[in-house]
């Protein structure tokens, strides 16, 4: 039941977007279209669980072995960004078109709070194994379906008649906070 609560939470109630503010950068930037957003959800999907792994394992049987911890911050960033480099050769040598779609967007994931927040997360709660990877493939699944949602909502937008000075970013704004309003009624949940 533990593993459950952990995982709704999560991925509804503590979405690293609506309610920790984090990620906004792809969020606004690739939900323009619902195949880079898709793209995008899987691409930081893979990062977050590869590096929440990799962490976990470097901090509990290299760091702290080693009274190492201290060092936590830098191991995490280079994993993070080897990860991103990894998902950045393989979209330009398997999917091109997914790779030029997502742009700049695909090596800001290095820059992306939500990645770093993960990895840490998993250590300052003292997760264990199972724990770390329910929390890992939540909050990916978190990340993924709210820029799915807003990348619908951005599209419909298109067609819509939107005074000029709303138009783009600021009416995105008010349709993600009103997605966090709809989001926090959920919080009752877990």
């Amino acid at each position: 039941m533990n593993l459950i609560t952990l995982f709704l939470s999560a991925l509804l109630i503590n979405n690293v977007v609506l309610n920790q503010f984090l990620g906004i950068c792809p969020f606004l930037g690739v939900s323009r279209n619902k195949s880079s957003a898709i793209g995008m959800s899987f691409a930081v999907m893979f990062v977050i669980l590869g590096s929440s792994i990799l962490t976990y394992f470097l901090y509990h049987f290299v760091l702290v072995p080693l009274k190492l911890e201290f060092m936590d911050l830098i191991t995490f960033i280079l994993v993070v960004a080897c990860f991103v480099q990894f998902v950045e050769m393989y979209l330009k040598k398997m999917l091109p078109s997914l790779y030029r779609s997502l742009g700049i967007y695909l090596p800001l994931i290095t820059t992306n709070c939500v990645v770093l927040y993960v990895c840490l997360g998993n250590i300052s709660a003292n997760y264990n194994f199972i724990e770390m990877l329910v929390y890992s493939i939540a909050v990916p699944l978190g990340f993924a379906l709210i820029l799915i949602i807003f990348s619908n909502i951005r599209e419909r937008m298109e067609n819509a008649k939107i005074p000029a000075p709303l138009r783009g970013n600021p009416a995105a704004l008010i349709i993600a906070a009103m997605m966090a309003l709809a989001f926090s009624g959920l919080a009752g949940l877990v």
